[in-house]
């Protein structure tokens, strides 16, 4: 027996697909052969599966582990729940060989896929495209496996409960937060978690709805953030978190409603972490603000800038021994006394740990913040086959003019205004751009000169791309 794909749905860092159109049980059942013959090949025997809140969610969940058990592999089944708690699971469970979360993340509601891990380590780029190798061969190891169901929330919560430990209850009496799960995965992690904290907690649209009612659930757009800031401005608040459909990304504002942007949040995680352990080295992506490569310097760390993209930046961390990175996005990684995964959940707690030990609030935190001006993400339409040539040329000109560029992924260019980017997506036929500047004069002149790169590469910053 064997399976193809459709083309769309192996893509770098994770499955994902329209159900119903490029997505369905087939496939579901087809990953679940790949991955357990991967499994049984490398020694191992067991994989845990958990489901984000989607309605699609059950049923490829099925046919997974009917695929998993077909090829010889015990599935222990962990149910719904967020990302980050599939993560711990194979993280925390010994007798644990891989995991695999079903999850359409932040994307639409007809949207679903799946975000693996292998003995340990992320399970992304080749990786996902041999199994489609394997189901094109119908290359698979058969058997037959067992399944049986586990819950593990109430031990995951407690886990991000000691992200506290060593502050006293009486800390954190004081702390007033809202928290916004916007109907998705994190909801029920959302109401153990608050239930088991001091302090007063408004909870928004905990209640799992794949269909998203409210919002849609992704934080790093600041009209799915209306909701929070109402919640935190009329209820006078000290801040407000809120999670992606699978809680894995986290977003945040403070008391005054500003937006604390994924590398704003690390300046803050930074500055708590390098007073525990200083001197270490902190990771983010190339789209993070200048602001925080120069902060971590100042605490005393060395600031890395690497690869946007989750599985690169976990590769990174295990390679350079980091205790903390993040990407723009909201993905924030501790290795520092947790596991090193994305987990959004337990970095809402260190957020919270964060404030009371350097004692300070953190809405002063982020006003403490240098006032950088900059662009959100910019989205170009580009030909698949010519996004990374662009790319190319972009460097060789830079180079030939003698610009300041670090090129660890695509064209960061420094000039005495601020910095662009310029990178190739490696999940859609996109460019993406960003700028900062310290000025708006200032900006404007980065814009010029990513306008004049793009035309020479006969592209033209015409109608963005959406997400």
């Amino acid at each position: 027996m064997t399976h193809t794909f459709h083309p769309t749905v192996l893509r770098e860092y994770d499955i994902r697909g329209v159900i119903g159109e490029t997505l369905g049980p087939d496939d579901a059942r087809a990953i679940g052969r790949g991955f357990g013959t991967r499994i049984a090949r490398a020694g191992g025997k067991k994989v845990a599966v958990g489901y984000d809140g989607r309605v699609s969610s059950p049923v490829l969940e099925h046919a997974l582990v009917e695929g998993l058990n077909a090829s010889g592999i015990d599935v222990v089944r962990i149910g719904l729940g967020p990302t980050p708690m599939l993560y711990y699971a194979a993280a925390s469970m010994p007798e644990v060989d891989g995991g695999i979360q079903i999850t359409g993340s932040h994307n639409p509601a007809n949207y679903n896929g799946f975000k693996m891990v292998f003995q340990g380590r992320p399970f992304f780029g080749p990786d996902i495209l041999d199994l489609g190798v394997l189901a094109g061969s119908g290359d698979w190891e058969s058997g037959n496996g067992t399944s049986e169901s586990v819950d593990i929330m109430d031990e995951y919560v407690a886990r991000l409960v000691k992200g506290l430990d060593g502050i006293a209850p009486a800390e954190l009496e004081g702390l007033s937060i809202a928290w916004d799960a916007g109907n998705g995965a994190a909801g029920p992690v959302v109401e153990k978690l608050t239930a088991l904290l001091p302090g007063k907690h408004t909870l928004l649209f905990t209640e799992v709805d794949g269909h998203f009612p409210n919002h849609h659930p992704d934080p790093t757009e600041e009209k799915n953030l209306v909701d929070l800031r109402e919640a935190v401005a009329s209820g006078n608040l000290d801040f407000g978190i809120a999670f992606d459909g699978d809680g894995d990304r986290i977003g945040a504002i403070d008391g005054e409603g500003r937006i604390i942007w994924g590398d704003q949040l690390l300046m803050i995680y930074a500055e708590d972490l390098l007073k525990i352990v200083p001197g270490q080295t902190i990771i983010a992506d190339v789209k993070a603000s200048r602001a925080l490569f120069d902060r971590v310097s100042e605490l005393g760390g060395t600031p890395l800038m690497w690869k946007t993209g989750h599985s690169l930046i976990k590769s990174k961390m295990k390679e350079t021994g980091s205790p903390l990175a993040g990407e723009m996005s909201g993905h924030v990684f501790f290795a520092h006394e947790y596991y090193g995964f994305d987990d959004a959940l337990y970095a809402a707690i260190r957020l919270i740990a964060a404030s009371v030990r350097l004692g300070k609030s953190v809405t002063a935190l982020r006003g403490a913040m240098p006032a950088m001006i900059n662009t959100p993400e910019l989205r170009f339409q580009v030909d698949e086959s010519r996004k990374f040539a662009v790319i190319d040329e972009v460097k060789a000109r830079l180079q030939a003019d003698g610009a300041e560029v670090n090129d660890t992924d695509g064209a960061r260019v420094n000039t005495p205004d601020g910095w662009w980017l310029l990178r190739a997506s490696n999940t859609q036929d996109v460019l993406v751009a960003r700028a900062e500047s310290y000025s708006e004069e200032g900006l404007e002149r980065l814009m010029t000169q990513i306008d004049a790169q793009l035309e020479a590469s006969g592209l033209e910053r015409g109608p963005q791309a959406g997400h």
